[in-house]
C-alpha cells in the first residue's frame, strides 16, 4: 500500500515530455517516475502500426523457411540464400522484442 507522498520539480516541457513518454509506455505519470527512479524496466508499447508490420515479417519469414525448404534436393544453394534471408527477418523480429 502506497502512503507516502513525493514531489519534485520540473519545468512546463519536462512535465509534458515525463507524460508523453508514461503514455507511450502505457504506465501513469507516478507510476513511470517511480520506475526510472528505480531503475526497473520501462518498456514502451508497441502501436497498431508497429504490431502489423510485426505479424508481416513473422508471415515474410514462415514463408522464406517453406520456400529454403522446397528447394534443398533441387537447387541447395538458392535454400542457403533464402534460408539467410529467414534468419535475417528472425534478428529482426527478435529486435521488435528489446
Amino acid at each position: 500500500m502506497k502512503r507516502e507522498f513525493v514531489q519534485f520539480r520540473c519545468t512546463v516541457y519536462e512535465k509534458k515530455h515525463l507524460k508523453v513518454k508514461a503514455r507511450k509506455s502505457g504506465l501513469s505519470l507516478s507510476e513511470f517516475c517511480r520506475r526510472a527512479a528505480f531503475e526497473d524496466q520501462i518498456i514502451e508499447r508497441l502501436t497498431q502500426e508497429q504490431i502489423e508490420a510485426y505479424k508481416m515479417l513473422v508471415k515474410y519469414e514462415n514463408n522464406f523457411k517453406r520456400i529454403g525448404n522446397m528447394f534443398r534436393q533441387r537447387n541447395p544453394g538458392l535454400a542457403d540464400e533464402v534460408s539467410q534471408l529467414a534468419d535475417e527477418i528472425r534478428m529482426h523480429l527478435l529486435s521488435f522484442k528489446k
